[in-house]
């Protein structure tokens, strides 16, 4: 997940009390960014990859953009960093340089995705969508993200429910 849609998770909401109650699919409702992050706090099929880059570009945005507290912001990057474990992800610091990209920000969202290697970059960005598949990595906004993954979910528990009848 890119900076922006991160911050979407909390800003284009509703004011989250417990940073840890994201909505997760199905059903699909309210903010596409925050049930994006619901999926990856669920996690069973996906994993939250962080760097020091998208932490601190985050941290930054909350509090000069939103007026969040800097104890606010730690908490909720702390909040990700123990989701990106729990799915399976980790907090790391890319090696490569990526400078595929006219938009400096967006190189460094590449350059994790390529590190971790990513099977999709959850975005939305006009940059990165359009650049997709980037090197093979899917580019989705979080609409379609949460989309395809409650078809997915959807579709597994039809199954369950035929093979229990």
């Amino acid at each position: 997940m890119d900076i922006n849609v991160l911050v979407d998770a909390l800003t284009s909401q509703e004011p989250v009390a417990d940073f840890e109650s994201w909505p997760s699919p199905p059903p699909v409702r309210g903010d596409p960014a925050a049930n994006a992050l619901g999926v990856l706090n669920d996690a069973k099929e996906f994993a939250l990859w962080l760097s020091p880059h998208i932490l601190d570009g985050t941290g930054r945005v909350l509090r000069e953009y939103y007026g969040w507290s800097l104890a606010r912001a730690t908490q909720y990057l702390e909040v990700l960093e123990r989701i990106a474990s729990r799915s399976g992800g980790a907090n790391i610091t890319p090696q490569l340089v990526v400078t595929d990209c006219e938009d400096w920000e967006d190189n460094r969202i590449l350059e994790l995705a390529a590190e971790s290697g990513a099977v999709l970059i959850v975005s939305n960005d006009d940059h990165l969508l359009g650049m997709s598949p980037w090197r093979g990595t899917a580019v989705v906004d979080p609409r379609a993200f949460v989309a395809k993954v409650d078809a997915m979910r959807r579709a597994q528990l039809r199954v369950a429910r035929k093979s229990q009848s």
